[in-house]
């Protein structure tokens, strides 16, 4: 296998020292020869200035060309293991110029990189799929560097990428790296393929899997809400059978996966009998969670009612429903046009918090209504003291994408697209396609000169990148969208958000 070392050789200079460089990449100084840098404890708390700086030079020297290595040279003297770490977290959206810093880094006398910063790298390298350029960094490693930390990482990677039997392999390897695999190791990889659609992987490696492993209902429950996620409760029923007959007691974390996997597949009939069954026969006392798939049935099918009962029976049992629970609520009665009865949930919350979903759906709703006195209500009045987060990519798109269609009200949607890139949340690729077409339609050219030099001058890589979009007429994804499109953060999740227009999440 080629080292990491040769596979970057075209992409920079480098000088034939590679197999030292990864001797010590975090480890210590090799035995028998004195550490030419004094031990200190890391530096909790990184020269902000130095990691924009070094974010600033791995964006700009990212191309395969560009000599990355005598950009960095300057900072060298200067750079802690605290510091890269900040910065490899700041940058896990540039993944290539990252492992660059990080040899880079590594090479540097008597540095020593911390264990976070090799997770880091490798999230950013898996979930930017170089899978090759990964597992030869992790072959060249000593085995001191490695951490058992790295293989629920490589699950994951694998299984989003749709590669089970990649992920599978990463199991299988673990003790080949020095670490035996565990029953949590195991349920980690069960837990990431059956949870990424790939359910019928993770039951065949569960059953065909040579390593023995004392198998419990988390076993279990986790195989039958993999089967919940595909929607195939036959597939979960009979999971839930063979537990029964090989002795494995069912707890209720279990008829909860079997509930959600007969609710998805339509059997709400079927899953009030499991709900009575695990009371009557088992005695378990059902949670919030039990609830939570009738609740989100009844709103897939548009029963507002439906969803009201559920939320009155979990009253009555002292239950608390989570704030996306009550946000599936919120969105149903917004989008059956009952706003009123959506703030009552709001409001009642019944010792949940609402979170920046909750607003982003009403503000959206007001937004269609055209109701500027409830916007304004809700975003100045509300103030988000009560929120669990603060405002984030989604709420600005709502915003800036509403004022951007109203007349006069361009410089107001410049205003937010500021606070958004001041605060260093990465707006959507859309947001600066329509309101950037938006300005120049208006002839305010000086206003999309200064929205795209602040831009460029954000510590945030991604918003730095973003700069471009402005200046462009338009992009191919939104070629045929109107400035009159209203723009919601209501129908997708953040998750969703970031996927449909490939924003990284890092700033």
């Amino acid at each position: 296998m080629q080292s990491a070392g040769r596979l970057l050789a075209a992409a920079a200079p480098r000088s034939p020292r590679s197999l030292l460089l990864l001797r010590g990449l975090c480890s210590a100084s090799p035995a028998g020869q004195p550490d030419p840098r004094p031990h200190t404890a890391p530096d909790p708390d990184p020269d902000p200035r130095l990691v924009g700086a070094l974010c600033r030079v791995l964006s700009d020297f990212r191309g395969p060309r560009h000599d990355l290595r005598a950009a960095l040279d300057g900072f060298g003297p200067r750079l802690t293991p605290a510091a890269a770490a900040a910065v490899l977290r700041r940058c896990r959206n540039l993944p290539v110029p990252s492992l660059r810093f990080f040899l880079f880094a590594a090479a540097l006398p008597g540095f020593t990189h911390l264990p976070e910063s090799l997770l880091i790298l490798a999230g950013s390298l898996a979930g930017a799929r170089l899978f090759s350029l990964l597992r030869s960094l992790l072959s060249d490693l000593p085995r001191p560097a490695l951490s058992r930390d790295l293989f629920p990482l490589l699950f994951r990677a694998y299984a989003r990428a749709g590669l089970p039997d990649d992920a599978i392999r990463a199991f299988s390897s673990m003790e080949g790296f020095g670490f035996l695999p565990t029953v949590a190791d195991l349920h980690s990889l069960l837990f990431t393929l059956s949870h990424n659609g790939l359910a019928e992987h993770a039951e065949a490696f569960f059953r065909e899997s040579p390593l023995q492993f004392d198998v419990s209902a988390k076993t279990y429950t986790i195989l039958i809400s993999g089967w919940a996620v595909v929607a195939k409760p036959e597939k979960a029923r009979k999971l839930f059978d063979e537990m029964i007959e090989r002795g494995v007691q069912p707890d209720v974390p279990t008829y909860n996966a079997l509930i959600d996997a007969l609710c998805r597949g339509g059997d709400v009939a079927l899953a009030q009998e499991q709900l009575k069954d695990m009371q009557r026969s088992r005695g378990l006392a059902p949670d919030a969670a039990t609830y939570g798939p009738f609740l989100h049935s009844a709103c897939a099918s548009k029963d507002a009612r439906a969803a009201l009962r559920v939320l009155d029976r979990m009253r009555a049992r002292s239950l608390t429903p989570n704030v996306f629970t009550y946000n599936a609520v919120i969105r149903l009665l917004c989008e059956l046009g009952e706003v009123d009865e959506a703030y009552n949930i709001l409001m009642a919350a019944y010792g949940e918090k609402p979170d920046v979903w909750s607003y982003n759906t009403l503000l959206n709703t007001h937004c269609k209504l055209k109701e500027e006195g409830l916007i304004g209500q809700l975003r100045f009045g509300m103030g988000w003291k009560n929120v669990v987060s603060t405002p984030g990519a989604a709420t600005y798109a709502v915003m800036i994408h509403g004022l951007s269609c109203k007349k006069g009200r361009a410089e107001e949607a410049c205003s937010y697209f500021l606070r958004m890139v001041d605060e260093g949340i990465p707006p959507y690729q859309a947001t600066c396609q329509v309101l950037g077409d938006r300005l120049l339609r208006l002839g305010l050219r000086d206003d999309l000169e200064m929205l795209t030099d602040r831009m460029r001058r954000s510590t945030s890589c991604t918003i730095q990148d973003l700069a471009s979009i402005m200046c462009s007429k338009r992009a191919e994804e939104t070629r045929n969208l109107k400035c009159d499109h209203e723009f919601s953060g209501l129908d997708l999740a953040e998750s969703q958000w970031r996927e449909k227009w490939k924003i990284g999440d890092t700033s």
